[in-house]
């Protein structure tokens, strides 16, 4: 029977229930810069500030001027967390699981998340941002390097993500990948991962065991 060493878990959407909160932010920057493209809010989820910045918002103004206020917007976000995570890590890591964060947010977002829920970082042996990988999701790059970061085969881990973007990252790197209805609806994402979750409630090591082996 096969099991999992590690849990490389995205943030946004799949740790903390912050999409919409980001949603109502870059909705208003579209509409302010961009409002040429009615979808911006939907089309970035899942990618960096610098992808955003480079697809997007170009011009060097914008990018100070968005930065400033996205400094602002993150100082004051909640970080309430994806219903039954607390209970799920603190399963897993009694296991021996090693668990990563693999996020498209940088180091500052991640310190302002530190300050407000520094229980929920406990849990985990390693914090990869924006900053620790080149290429950014759907590139595999990241949770690759997350897998060698904790030592174990790819074939040992199991990924948890939200964002299409995500989803893609996971499954290319040729990990199992579970995917979290929060942001988008199961039926959305059921083709782009390996089983679909709507949030932790009830789940344990035991249960994951029994997804991959099902």
């Amino acid at each position: 029977m096969r099991t999992f060493k590690a849990a490389l878990f995205d943030l946004d959407g799949t740790l903390v229930d912050t999409e919409g909160q980001y949603t109502v932010f870059w909705r208003a920057m579209g509409k302010k810069y961009r409002p040429d493209v009615p979808d911006l809010a939907e089309v970035i989820k899942g990618t960096t500030l610098v992808q955003i910045f480079r697809n997007y918002f170009p011009r060097e103004d914008w990018q100070a001027e968005i930065t400033e206020a996205l400094d602002r917007w993150e100082e004051q976000m909640q970080f309430p967390y994806v219903s039954g995570i607390e209970v799920f890590l603190a399963d897993i890591r009694a296991k021996g699981v090693k668990c990563a964060i693999v996020t498209s947010s940088n180091a500052k977002k991640m310190k302002a998340l530190e300050k407000k829920a520094p229980e929920l970082l406990a849990h985990f042996d390693r914090i990869l941002t924006s900053e620790d990988f080149a290429a950014s999701k759907p590139a595999p790059d990241c949770y690759i390097r997350a897998a060698e970061a904790l030592k174990c085969q790819r074939t040992e881990c199991v990924v948890f993500e939200d964002a299409f973007t995500g989803l893609q990252a996971g499954m290319s790197a040729e990990i199992f990948t579970i995917g979290l209805a929060t942001g988008n609806t199961a039926a959305a994402i059921q083709d782009k991962c390996d089983y679909v979750l709507d949030n932790y409630d009830a789940l344990t090591y035991d249960s994951i065991v029994s997804i991959i082996n099902r």
